[in-house]
């Protein structure tokens, strides 16, 4: 009995404990303030900030002074006015209702979306009219590449020959573990690192294991920012795969490194500082590889960061996702944000399966080690599933799931997902398998990535998959054996969409169609940290100066590279303007001039997977017609998305920033794509979209429109011909849809204004909502 008053008293401690750690437990908030508003008694923003926050501190007293300015982890400036800072609920709770204050976004946590491509894209250097002739440094152009960081001792950021960083810029060279001012030069202009956030989240990184410095350990940022501006590189290759120059799509380009991501993730309110500072440093372009989900336009930070980019004349483009080929799998699908797919090049690295049936499989393989497998020898085949084109947990090959005495000596079977594909293969290695055969499922279809294995390996689509489960559960002893036949060229039909590139189409608005086009993403060769082995693994101890990725990350990029070179031999154009050549030029017919098609089933693709289509770099350097849109536009877009005048504010930042109601329809915003959604009403069977075009081909030109067919509904073009005088001027025209048969799913075609050199083609989509 003695005892009973301590129990209880200790159960009320515990308790009161919990209580307390519950009312104060804090994240990070992102605070959009209305610079406007601040009163004149406050000398700066920040003092006024922090005055606004200490104002709902819920225990002030524990805090002492400046309680809000010790909450502030981030103060932002530039595309985006507020702060990020540490709050609880009921803080944050509080704060929305305080004047000034436009918008609370709670801390996101992103992820990584994660040389042929240059001669395949028709950037030969070889040609002297190529852009790889053009002297980018007469017009010095910085890209910002947000990622993990950069290796500065990769000979793609070589400076050779480059001229002095230009004047303007007014980034800096950020030191950290292991790197120094020295470790910038003509090529990197600039690295910064952002983790306040990230720590905020996670607590204290180990700088022992992690390096808190723009380096990149990762190895993700150092290729992607290789594949925007790398300078040319003889002799690259992966164990032997690949063998060429490695060049970036603008190699003349700059490159300023903003780490964002680090081994925890990627955090929002480290992401719109980084946005903040490059704008405020002075990049043209923003590449930006990462993705956080949909959120409505005002939700979404990373959105309004890069509509403050836009004003600011940055080209921004984002990766769309790798949760293909599910539709409505995009993200970053704001319209002043170029989304970019990803698609499949003309080389892969083929690699066969030998069955003992005498049969022969052809798949896909960068596997290079120590551990043979004669191809002259057969070993024995088990599969732990059943052959069905859904996986089943026992054939995932998953940790700890596979048993030494039924695979030791064996190749094993293994269906793709779950657990990363290389991964797989060091589980069959540490149960005593020989090899793996990795089989594509329903959900990846024929698509093809190859992987730099630690044990032999054989990637086979799921049609072969299927067949070799069926042969190994049904063959009294199954055998195969491996074979590697290294790089192969000029594959047909390429390009391709890929399979695990997201897709369309954008439920936030259909009138604005998404991805805007692919570029290649599969198989793609750049240069790689030195702290990483290519497979990414921590037992993997081999080292590499290049790296094959696959992913909507190593797509955005060249989008981002080839943007930059049109930045450079049009300085003054804007960033729809760009976007426009880029889309307008981009072609919708592989090698074999068939259309393009899609790597998850044997149909052809959709704008709701490729956009506008292929980026084309020769041609959006010459585009003939541009559609340009303005700041006010995109707003006035904003304003036909029911906003109230608070969610909007977000977006107006300026005072002098409102609606004008000039957009009847979302769908008259001045965009390269035309989407045409009828609404669910039977009796509207009419309906117009106005568009506008500047010419910046030579000054006399006549361009005439040539428009698809439809099945759902006739298209009337008026005028029919555009006339110009002279460069730079404006014509409009209308593009009028007459429903004759309401179509179940949505309607594909095109329209392309014709002058005898320039093809200028913007995709249509027609949709009749009553049967979405």
């Amino acid at each position: 009995m003695a005892h009973t008053p301590l129990k209880w008293l200790c159960l009320l401690l515990v308790f009161d404990c919990l209580l307390l750690s519950s009312a104060q437990f804090m994240k990070t908030y992102v605070v959009q303030m209305d610079r406007s508003a601040m009163p004149d008694s406050f000398s700066d923003h920040l003092q006024w900030y922090s005055t606004v926050l200490t104002s709902v501190v819920v225990n002030p007293e524990r805090e002492g002074n400046g309680g809000g300015e010790q909450r502030i982890i981030y103060s932002y400036q530039n595309v985006f006015h507020g702060v990020a800072a540490r709050l609880n609920e009921e803080e944050a709770e509080r704060l929305e209702e305080e004047n000034g204050v436009l918008a609370i976004f709670p801390e996101t946590k992103y992820e990584l979306h994660t040389t042929r491509s240059p001669r395949f894209l028709g950037l030969e250097p070889a040609d002297s009219n190529s852009a790889w002739s053009q002297q980018i440094a007469d017009h010095d152009v910085i890209v910002g590449v947000l990622d993990t960081g950069i290796w500065p001792e990769s000979e793609s950021f070589n400076d050779a020959g480059m001229s002095p960083v230009p004047a303007h810029w007014k980034g800096e060279c950020e030191t950290g573990r292991d790197f120094t001012k020295q470790n910038c030069n003509r090529k990197i202009v600039g690295a910064r690192m952002f983790y306040h956030g990230y720590e905020a989240a996670t607590g204290k990184f180990n700088e022992q294991l992690e390096y808190k410095s723009p380096r990149d350990q990762d190895g993700h940022g150092t290729h992607t920012a290789a594949t925007v501006a790398g300078s040319p590189t003889a002799g690259a290759n992966l164990l032997g795969y690949a063998y060429g120059t490695a060049r970036g799509m603008a190699p003349g380009a700059r490159i300023a490194a903003y780490k964002v991501c680090w081994a925890g993730g990627c955090f929002s309110s480290d992401i719109l500082s980084a946005v903040d500072r490059a704008v405020a440093d002075g990049v043209n372009v923003l590449s930006i590889s990462l993705g956080g989900g949909v959120s409505s336009y005002y939700r979404d930070s990373l959105s309004v960061a890069a509509f403050g980019a836009m004003e600011m004349g940055v080209f921004v483009s984002c990766s769309a996702g790798n949760a293909g080929p599910d539709p409505v799998s995009l993200t970053n699908v704001s319209p002043w944000i170029t989304t970019v797919g990803a698609s499949t090049m003309d080389r892969d690295f083929p690699a066969i399966v030998k069955l003992g049936n005498g049969r022969t499989v052809t798949g896909v393989s960068l596997y290079k080690g120590r551990i043979t497998i004669p191809e002259s020898k057969q070993f024995p085949v088990v599969y732990m599933g059943s052959n069905s084109s859904n996986p089943d947990p026992s054939s995932l090959c998953l940790e700890g799931t596979l048993d030494p005495h039924f695979v030791a000596g064996k190749i094993v079977i293994c269906d793709r997902g779950i657990s990363p594909r290389v991964q797989k293969g060091v589980v069959v290695k540490n149960a005593g398998g020989v090899g793996m055969i990795l089989a594509n499922t329903a959900a990846n279809g024929e698509e093809l990535v190859a992987d730099c294995h630690l044990v032999p390996a054989v990637a086979v689509g799921e049609r072969e998959g299927k067949a070799i489960k069926l042969y190994a559960l049904t063959n009294r002893k199954p055998t195969a054996t491996l074979g590697f036949l290294g790089t192969r060229l000029g594959v047909r039909p390429s390009p391709v969409v890929a399979a695990f590139s997201s897709r369309g189409p954008n439920f936030l608005t259909l009138e604005i169609l998404k991805p805007d086009l692919v570029a290649p993403g599969v198989n793609i060769l750049a240069a790689w940290t030195g702290k990483t082995g290519p497979s990414s693994l921590t037992t993997d101890t081999r080292r590499v100066k290049f790296n094959i990725l696959s992913g909507t990350s190593m797509s955005c990029p060249h989008v981002s590279g080839v943007a930059a070179l049109i930045k450079s031999k049009h300085p003054d154009w804007s960033p729809s303007a760009i976007k426009s050549a880029l889309m307008t030029t981009a072609y919708v017919h592989d090698n074999t001039y068939k259309p393009l098609k899609d790597s998850s089933g044997a149909s052809p693709s959709s704008p709701y997977d490729h956009g506008a289509g292929h980026i084309n770099p020769r041609k959006a350097l010459d585009p003939g017609l541009v559609y340009e849109i303005q700041p006010q536009d995109y707003f006035e877009f904003l304003c036909t998305q029911d906003l109230t005048p608070s969610q909007l504010k977000v977006f107006s930042k300026y005072s002098n920033r409102s609606c004008h109601h000039l957009l009847p329809n979302p769908g008259d915003l001045n965009y390269p794509a035309i989407s045409a959604v009828f609404p669910e009403k039977t009796s509207v069977t009419s309906l117009t979209l106005h568009r506008t075009v500047t010419n910046v081909g030579p000054a006399t030109s006549s361009y005439h429109a040539v428009v698809t067919p439809f099945n759902g509904a006739a298209v009337k073009v008026e005028p029919e011909s555009l006339n110009f005088t002279r460069r730079y001027q404006k014509l409009s025209y209308k593009i009028t849809f007459l429903t004759k048969k309401r179509q179940s799913m949505p309607e594909f075609g095109g329209l392309i204004w014709k002058d005898g050199t320039h093809s200028v083609r913007s995709p249509i989509v027609i949709t009749w909502l009553s049967f979405v």
